[in-house]
């Protein structure tokens, strides 16, 4: 079967890859229907807890990606023991990166607007990998001809460029772009000829004797959060639960 789908339907050596961002991407979804059914008090199922202390499931998860991990680079890319700890290193993966703002704050902020952070970075890392399968490489350098293998200055030249573009576009506070666009160049040099966002290094460099540049950047920043952030929260709180609601702050009166 492995080698029926590396004949005809992706390229030679991608089979691992593919599996494994299957096995993340399940793990990922199968882990939230669960602790959302036991934050509903459905179900059989229950949190793990050994000696009074609550055991998270990035535990399990760090199992599995070390031995996934460790045993995909003693096997190999292909034959069953490779598809097998491509896998499990994609289950543990999702497992790790399902508590990833955990993991961020060492605390647990699972069910907190803090914990909206998994989703996204889970999001993310299965559109890398999605474009990485599509045909796409780091900094762009896919699809190389053999004068340009010959010529090594321009493929420097080219991850050098795609490279600074993308890290234009992290210093202007386009996170997303940036880390898209080291995968795809076009991403990368767009990020980086638009307007950074207020309160990024960039803004705080360059802006700060503009202030005609510094009111567009804080215009533009407000009326894109206007527009996408209540879409982007709607899509979180549908793939991973909506956040418990924040307790009120009570007046200090001292």
């Amino acid at each position: 079967m492995g080698h029926w789908l590396q004949r005809n339907i992706i390229e030679p050596g991608k089979l691992p890859l593919l599996l494994a961002l299957a096995a993340f991407i399940l793990t990922f979804l199968i882990t939230r229907v669960v602790t959302r059914l036991i934050r509903a008090g459905k179900g059989p199922f229950g949190n793990v807890s050994s000696g009074g202390v609550h055991i998270h499931h990035v535990i399990p998860g760090v199992a599995l990606t070390i031995v996934g991990g460790f045993g995909a680079v003693a096997s190999g890319r292909h034959g069953l023991s490779s598809a097998v700890c491509a896998v499990l290193f994609g289950m543990g993966a999702g497992l790790v990166l399902d508590e990833f703002a955990l993991i961020l704050h060492l605390d647990d902020v699972y069910w907190t607007e803090a914990g909206r952070k998994s989703v996204e970075v889970v999001v993310l890392t299965a559109a890398l990998v999605g474009l990485v399968l599509a045909g796409f490489a780091p900094f762009g350098v896919n699809e190389v001809t053999q004068d340009e293998e010959q010529s090594r200055a321009s493929v420097l030249l080219n991850v050098g460029a795609n490279f600074l573009f993308a890290l234009i576009a992290l210093s202007k506070g386009k996170t997303r772009i940036a880390i898209f666009g080291v995968i795809v160049p076009l991403i990368a040099l767009f990020g980086a000829v638009r307007l950074a966002r207020p309160g990024s290094p960039w803004a705080k460099r360059f802006y700060r004797r503009r202030p005609r540049a510094r009111a567009r950047a804080t215009l533009r920043a407000y009326r894109h959060d206007r527009r996408w952030a209540r879409p982007l929260r709607g899509l979180q709180d549908w793939i991973g639960g909506r956040p418990d609601a924040a307790p009120a702050r009570l007046p200090d009166r001292r």
